[in-house]
């Protein structure tokens, strides 16, 4: 999933927190929730409920 967000364009860290299942994704610019969510998806996995 890692290699998969930090394909996204303006992606410079990708930080995984496997305790909490959080991922925190450092950009230069906003990025789109659903290039975020395809990146995910694309990886085997989904997003849990905000």
């Amino acid at each position: 999933m890692i290699e998969e967000l930090n394909e996204i364009a303006g992606v410079s860290d990708v930080a995984l927190d496997l305790g909490t299942a959080a991922v925190t994704v450092t950009s230069a610019e906003p990025a789109s929730d659903t290039n975020g969510r395809t990146a995910i998806e694309e990886a085997g996995y989904q997003l849990a409920a905000q």
